[in-house]
């Protein structure tokens, strides 16, 4: 009796756990089901919003709600009901394209009439470049006018039939633009107008500067991306610094980013741009190592603020070896063609940080095919995303160079053959950094569209993705405010 009960018990037990794994299985089954629908490919109710439609959804991101003003930011308008922008197909495949560039009418106090030139007529706004062009004032001005030429480059575009070698053209309807360029001759405006006048409570550059924030954020191209696919030119150091915190949105063309807060200017979201050099350049250079006399060059301002300390601790170090030439020196007088002779005479040119990471000394190097040696830890340089510099630049920390011995010891470690290639390849480099007027291949003006063009791709993925929910309706309507956030990127 008691082995039959024993026996029940055990097909009772197996039974009893046979149903209980076949209806855990079921139910797992089912729940792995479940999981694998909700994580498939969503319907996409609108077929308008797939990529290869003509129109691509612009929506507003809704997460920017929870974003807080910090002290001194401004707020950035963007309107939320705007139409849907045309899909421009430069933007899957920049390389292979011409860059179109939406350039603003804005009136000419903002660009030539800076330089002295007057308008014909009341509604004239562009000088006639076919008849005459209106120069740009020389001197050290000349360093920073990259919006004169960027400017000329697409109004030129305008009357030229020849498009061989051109990066950029100048479009009319901002729907079809892949940017927005923004006319303002900003580097001009601060070097010959900044200063106050007699009985003037406010300088025309600020004027100027306030009034450009005013038209910008009033347009709806402005509106339309919140000013991130706006070009604003700002080479000088200290050009448009009361508008700067104000359009921070926009691409900034720039000389380097010594003065700017990482979250106003970055090298993610900007440009650098060359200097254009002041020394003549050296055609038909048959030089070579053994008829450049002088090891090394410097000639400029030695005792500079901020982190250009170094160039007098360098000078104090190097004043005295035999062939290294380091002295004072400015454009006054002969100064610049000085600087011409004594760099066409030398194998190795000093560009020392001083007041900013950059100057015009490394591009005056190049133009001399004078193998730049480059100390400044903070330095960024144009195009170097496609350019290797190390191929024709010698880089020295600042700590090292510091070092009793050690910037005049390397120097004199590179021998004839190896500058000899440095030599040649800055011969081939050397026109990247030109501006010119008509602009032709590949020279700085059209290095920058391009240079342009490659941040275009993402530019627009940042706005597509703020676009995303446009068709979402808000509780809230009309304009939205975004903030300056800490970081743009």
């Amino acid at each position: 009796m008691v082995e039959r009960n024993a026996h029940s018990m055990g097909i009772f037990g197996r039974k009893s756990l046979f149903c209980l794994f076949t209806v855990t299985s079921v139910l797992f089954m089912l729940s792995w089901s479940f999981v694998l629908r909700s994580a498939g490919r969503p319907h996409f109710v609108d077929l308008n919003i797939l990529p290869n439609s003509k129109l691509l959804a612009l929506a507003d991101d809704g997460n920017s709600r929870s974003r807080i003003q910090r002290d001194g930011e401004v707020p950035i308008l963007v309107d939320k009901n705007r139409a849907p922008k045309k899909y421009n197909l430069f933007k899957c495949n920049p390389s292979n394209q011409v860059l179109k560039v939406f350039m603003y009418d804005l009136p000419p106090q903002f660009h030539f009439e800076l330089l002295g030139w007057k308008a014909e007529g009341k509604n004239s706004i562009w000088p006639n470049i076919r008849n005459k062009v209106p120069e740009y004032p020389g001197g050290l001005n000349l360093q920073h006018s990259i919006e004169y030429w960027l400017t000329l480059d697409l109004l030129y575009s305008e009357i030229t039939d020849n498009l061989n070698g051109r990066s950029a053209i100048r479009v009319y309807n901002s729907s079809e633009a892949d940017v927005i360029f923004v006319p303002f001759f900003s580097s001009i405006s601060y070097n010959r107008f900044s200063r106050l006048k007699p009985h003037q409570k406010t300088s025309m550059n600020t004027l100027l500067q306030e009034k450009l924030v005013t038209f910008l954020t009033a347009q709806e191209e402005w509106k339309r991306s919140g000013g991130k696919d706006h070009i604003i030119v700002a080479h000088h150091p200290n050009s448009l610094l009361d508008a700067r915190v104000k359009l921070w949105p926009a691409m900034f063309i720039l000389s380097d980013f010594g003065r700017y807060p990482p979250s106003v200017a970055n090298v993610e979201k900007d440009i650098i741009a060359p200097y254009k050099h002041v020394i003549r350049n050296y055609y038909n250079d048959t030089s070579g190592f053994d008829s450049r006399p002088i090891l090394l060059y410097f000639q400029g301002a030695i005792y500079r603020k901020d982190g250009g300390f170094i160039r007098q601790e360098l000078f104090y170090m190097l004043k005295d070896e035999k062939d290294v030439h380091f002295s004072f020196g400015s454009v006054q007088k002969d100064g610049i063609k000085q600087a011409t002779e004594g760099m066409h005479s030398s194998k190795f040119c000093l560009n020392i940080a001083g007041d900013t990471p950059s100057s015009n000394r490394l591009f005056d190097a190049i133009a001399s095919h004078c193998v730049p040696v480059i100390i400044s830890d903070e330095i960024e340089l144009p195009y170097e995303d496609i350019l290797d510099y190390s191929e024709f630049c010698i880089f020295v920390r600042t700590s090292d160079a510091l070092k009793e011995k050690f910037l005049i010891n390397l120097i004199r470690s590179i021998k004839k053959e190896e500058w000899t290639k440095m030599w040649a390849r800055l011969k081939e480099v050397e026109n990247l950094f030109e501006y010119r007027y008509p602009s032709k291949d590949n020279d700085a003006v059209q290095m920058i569209w391009q240079a342009i063009a490659r941040k275009v791709p993402a530019v627009n993925l940042k706005l597509h993705k703020s676009w995303r929910f446009y068709r979402t309706p808000w509780k809230e309507r009309g304009l939205k405010s975004t903030l300056l956030p800490k970081t743009f990127w």
